[in-house]
């Protein structure tokens, strides 16, 4: 299945659905991607489902402020199939698969991240698979948008 950028247009068509005002800023990536966070929220908050390219945006916007705010390469967050990153200072693997690995669905991350959903809930529920001993992200969460 081919992939749909996150574009203005795509944004713009999801905030007409939900009725937000039409997206403002520039078409520079990061700040499509900060805008789908908005976007993704107010569908969350009015029961609907976010488009496929602005949940997206949303996941990697959220996992950039991680790898940004806690930089390192000890630990892989993982949200199949859109992003992952490698963060959190301390030892880190070079090959195979990493020792400390956090993987959830898109939605779970979006309130992970924003504090929607507390990590011993997500935990609790089995909406996290965490393996490793530096794979609890606990005291990173939730983050800051920007």
């Amino acid at each position: 299945m081919p992939r749909t950028p996150l574009t203005r247009a795509a944004l713009d068509e999801q905030r007409s659905v939900l009725g937000l005002p039409p997206y403002a800023g520039t078409d520079e990536p990061a700040e499509l991607r900060r805008s789908a966070l908005e976007t993704v929220l107010a569908a969350y908050d009015a029961g609907a489902g976010p488009a496929r390219p602005i949940l997206r945006g949303a996941v990697r916007h959220l996992l950039d402020r991680l790898a940004e705010l806690a930089p390192g390469r000890s630990v892989e967050v993982r949200v199949p199939p859109y992003a992952a990153v490698q963060c959190i200072d301390g030892p880190h693997h070079t090959r195979g698969t990493p020792p400390n690995v956090v993987e959830m669905d898109a939605d779970t991350w979006i309130v992970l991240a924003t504090g929607r959903l507390t990590w011993d809930e997500a935990m609790k529920t089995g909406r996290v698979r965490a393996s490793g001993p530096r794979a609890d992200l606990s005291a990173h969460l939730p983050v800051p948008p920007s």
